[in-house]
């Protein structure tokens, strides 16, 4: 058995045999059921970012062909794993295949990940490899990348997409070009599958117990979920689907995200950010016909539709919300402002996914976050002490299905809190389940904050502030905000005679190469922290002190 697979948690043998009975699992690798889509439709546009336009031809023949040099060219295997941490560009769809194709497992970390996040991703998954941008948003990510090699005993490879490409690092843009012979390329591939069962890719957790752990997503488990998205939501041919969240998340990668809609058939249009007013022009330009949004950014879009008229997004037919629960209020002005159907989803990067259906009342829309997407999903909603609860009654939800893993890559101690031992996933999330099936999301039960739709560990920021010798105790919170629903708020008891300011803590998480959007945003110096009767430090006594002095 190969390292990788040693790390991983299967799913017992019995229920394997039943999903693939059930055609939900087709033991195929996804890469391979991905060009036999494009071969469909050769000639159609399948990929757009800017002025790229790329068949299904076109990009099948490149992924193919970078299959290859990764491979040949930078002695990657199968099984070696690479960091991925790029913008939306059409470079990221390429390499992703190319990746499924050979076997290679992609890493999906974020753009706005810094060396803090992205160090521990390569030592945990043992990475080969690390693709980034040259620079993005004045930060120089080739700089970092090459700072994160020097330090690595794994890491050897760095690709970049972007001007300059310094020396030592290598062009990825060019190494996704077309083949001069396309068809010996793909036959490589063809008779070299990987296993069904293997892991596809990486996907971060948004855990509450320090960094992100990796979430192993096999070939069969990820198409299925991909491909049954696709057909939940109705897509085809004519699907025309923007990603504008980052593409690495599994909301817009595979819910049905790029995945989903190139199975399909579909055109994928990459645009590096939500921002609205591109946004709009882009779905005029490409008649775009679906799309992802957290709260936040669904948000931006109706009050620029309510100022500027929403008379370019004539061709959009379905938005989709997720990641953070949308409000009912909010919810009920999508379809009269921008003109298109909404979408509730609720899901997790570890498996579950819940989406409002095509055809449902718009009480359902607007005041649910959805079912299940799958007959094979099962869905329990417990107390603190684990019984079963009745429709109405929140509590726990815990799940488990054909494409929820049953534990994360390498991590014994997480597997044990996160997950029961038949196999049920804590999720974290406090729902009650209505009498027609579809839930609606009460809040958290683990200490985690939603910033609009990313994930941050409360313990790891305090882990954070802890670094600072000025820092005695610290308790990290969410602090309600109109726009994002939470931010980090960070309460502090001091060392005697030592100061600290929100900015300089600002500075030490910015000097310790932190992703920006864990930095707090504010910062509480107390005498002590509140504590419950038990002696824990009361985190929901600290977010209603919080919440009251933001209400003043």
């Amino acid at each position: 058995m190969s390292r990788l697979a040693e790390g991983t948690v299967p799913w017992p043998e019995e229920l394997a045999r039943e999903y693939a009975e059930r055609g939900w699992w087709r033991g195929r690798a996804l890469g391979a059921e991905l060009i036999e889509a494009a071969d469909a439709r050769p000639d159609a546009i399948a990929l757009v970012d800017g002025d790229v336009r790329l068949t299904s031809r076109s990009l099948a023949a490149r992924a193919d062909a970078l299959a290859a040099r990764l491979v040949d060219d930078l002695g990657l295997a199968r099984e070696d794993r690479i960091v991925v941490q790029l913008p939306n560009c059409w470079e990221f769809v390429v390499l992703t295949m190319a990746c499924l194709r050979a076997g290679i497992v992609p890493v999906m970390a974020l753009p706005a990940h810094r060396g803090h996040e992205l160090a521990y991703l390569a030592a945990h998954a043992e990475a080969a490899a690390l693709a980034v941008p040259s620079t993005l948003r004045g930060f120089d990510h080739q700089a970092m990348a090459a700072d994160l090699v020097a330090g690595s005993d794994t890491l050897r490879s760095v690709l970049v997409v972007g001007d300059p490409v310094a020396p030592g690092s290598l062009d990825l843009t060019a190494l996704c070009a077309e083949p001069d012979d396309a068809a010996a390329v793909r036959t490589r591939w063809d008779a070299d599958e990987p296993a069904a069962r293997s892991v596809a890719v990486f996907l971060l957790s948004g855990g509450t117990t320090g960094l992100p752990k990796l979430i192993a997503r096999t070939h069969d488990d990820y198409a299925y979920n991909a491909r049954a998205s696709a057909e939940l939501c109705g897509l085809g041919p004519g699907t025309v689907y923007l990603t504008a969240l980052p593409a690495s998340h599994n909301f817009p990668l595979a819910c049905p995200g790029i995945l989903g809609t190139l199975l399909a058939g579909g055109r994928v249009v990459m645009l590096p950010s939500p921002e609205p007013e591109r946004t709009f022009a882009v779905v005029a330009e490409e008649g775009v016909t679906v799309t992802a949004a957290v709260p936040a950014v669904a948000q931006r879009w109706l009050s620029h539709a309510a100022e500027a008229g929403s008379g370019q997004l004539a061709s959009l037919e379905l938005l989709q919300v997720g990641g953070a629960r949308l409000a009912d209020e909010v919810a009920r002005t999508v379809r009269p402002v921008l003109g298109c159907t909404l979408q509730q989803v609720f899901g997790m990067a570890e498996g579950l996914l819940n989406y409002t259906r095509l055809d449902d009342p718009e009480e359902v829309v607007c005041a649910t976050q959805g079912r299940p997407l799958s007959p094979g999903d099962e869905v329990r909603i417990v107390d603190e002490a684990g019984a079963d609860l009745p429709d109405g009654v929140p509590g726990a939800l815990l799940t488990r299905g054909p494409y929820t893993p049953r534990g994360y890559y390498r991590a014994p101690e997480q597997n044990a809190r996160a997950f029961t031992p038949d196999g049920w996933y804590r999720s974290g999330d406090v729902v009650r389940r209505r009498p027609d099936g579809n839930l609606v999301v009460e809040g958290r039960d683990k200490d985690m904050i939603n910033r609009g739709g990313e994930k941050i560990s409360a313990e790891e920021v305090e882990n954070l502030a802890y670094a600072l010798p000025q820092v005695a105790q610290a308790a990290a919170v969410a602090m309600p905000d109109a726009d994002l629903g939470e931010r980090v708020c960070l309460y502090a008891v001091l060392r005697p005679g030592a100061a600290l300011t929100l900015a300089e803590l600002r500075d030490a998480m910015a000097a310790a190469g932190v992703a920006r959007y864990k930095w707090p945003e504010r910062l509480e110096v107390v005498g002590e922290l509140a504590t419950t009767k038990v002696g824990k430090v009361d985190k929901k006594a600290l977010r209603e002190d919080v919440a009251a002095r933001l209400a003043r």
